[in-house]
């Protein structure tokens, strides 16, 4: 047991009752900072990531995770809007948020707004005015109609920008990367004040479908911090706002969240927050089949290559780190492919296999595909029929 397990108390509510399930170790501490060069690459800094359950609350949280190590430089590449399915995602819960929140002329706020896509998707749609926080935006990426209306900080979120509030706050896919939580979502409570019209809203990966499918290639190092429904709507309440909405989106892979900050009591739970000993029984589950899952993909990848065949994987974000790292992958699989320019060209961390485009596969020809998410076999299908392609197509 190391010291970090030791000293583990639960970061969303401070319970000392945490269970470890899960180990690996010797993993790439980032799945998203690409290099030109190779070696630099395969070489690139590891870590140990050590799952703990709190038994009191649900969250889950990986108890070795040091925060000295996460880099979020330029190089980091996260940006999913080269995508027809996600776009159409983003594009939907945009009108949403719009719609029933009536948000035409306010000022949206973004932490960890990324390359700015959201954000300005957002000012586009509602004629509003934002400021977006995040230490890898890349200025002039994402040039739009809205540009004007937005102002964008290179920074890490903190008490230094807490003045910026506005008339909602949106937070998507960072809290995952935040080891404590609880002083996160507090700080974002203490900024907004007295100002309780507020709205604030955040999306992150939902830990229930990756326990219940033993999706192992959804952990990695820099997602630090596992939430379900119930978890995360604990976290809000203890932190002093009133949940209103919780849902499921994507097919089930992402958690959203509504609050307001609370004027007196916290509210009683949603009807759709599973109890913690229902979480309990999932991460009993993924404890049971992890070995054999793990087991079962590495012979499925082995096979193509004693059969004399090629294979690719499709999709080059974390998920592939996770999965080329802990099946082991070594000369089975030698491209990734990735419709992101962005990172075409460049090397993975860890396992230093090169990411190339689409049109790379016209002459390759694989024999085998295999995609990081189900929810884009349609386009990656109509990808490789445009490519007079047809190898056998799969998805994690």
């Amino acid at each position: 047991m190391t010291r970090f397990e030791e000293e583990a108390n639960c970061k969303s509510c401070s319970s000392s009752d945490v269970t470890v399930f899960h180990r690996l170790s010797n993993v790439p501490v980032n799945s998203c900072l690409l290099f030109a060069d190779r070696s630099q690459a395969e070489s690139y800094p590891r870590g140990e990531i050590v799952l703990g359950f709190c038994r009191k609350c649900g969250f889950i949280s990986n108890l070795c995770f040091n925060s000295a190590l996460a880099r979020y430089t330029e190089g980091y590449e996260e940006q999913q809007s080269f995508s027809p399915r996600f776009n159409q995602f983003a594009r939907e819960l945009a009108t949403g948020l719009i719609e029933r929140h009536n948000l035409r002329d306010k000022t949206v706020v973004e932490i960890g707004c990324g390359k700015g896509d959201f954000l300005l998707l957002l000012s586009e749609l509602g004629r509003n005015r934002g400021v977006g926080i995040d230490p890898t935006y890349v200025p002039g990426r994402n040039d739009g109609s809205a540009s004007d209306k937005v102002t964008f900080i290179r920074d890490f979120y903190s008490e230094r920008y807490a003045q910026h509030t506005g008339d909602m706050i949106c937070c998507r896919h960072t809290l995952e990367h935040i080891s404590d939580t609880a002083a996160f979502v507090q700080t974002v409570r203490r900024g907004i004040g007295d100002k309780t019209n507020t709205l604030v809203f955040f999306e992150l990966p939902d830990v229930e479908r990756v326990l219940h499918e033993c999706a192992f290639w959804d952990i990695y190092y820099e997602h630090c911090s596992y939430f379900s429904l119930g978890s995360l709507a604990r976290l809000f309440r203890a932190c002093g706002f009133e949940v209103t909405d919780l849902a499921k989106a994507y097919d089930g892979q992402y958690l959203l969240i509504e609050a307001k900050p609370a004027k007196g009591a916290v509210s009683t739970p949603l009807h759709n927050e599973e109890p913690v000993e229902e979480l309990s029984r999932a991460v009993d589950e993924f404890r049971t089949r992890y070995d054999q899952v793990v087991k079962q993909w590495r012979k499925q990848v082995q096979s193509i290559r004693e059969a004399g065949q090629r294979g690719v994987i499709w999709g080059s974000s974390s998920k592939c780190v996770a999965f080329l790292k802990t099946i082991g992958i070594s000369d089975e699989i030698e491209y990734i492919v990735d419709i992101n320019p962005h990172r075409q060209g460049k090397y993975l961390p860890g396992s230093g296999k090169l990411i190339v485009a689409p049109s790379f596969l016209r002459e390759y020809r694989p024999d085998a595909v295999i995609a990081m998410n189900p929810i884009y076999l349609d386009e990656i299908r109509s990808e490789l029929t445009s490519l007079g392609l047809q190898p056998e197509l799969t998805a994690v």
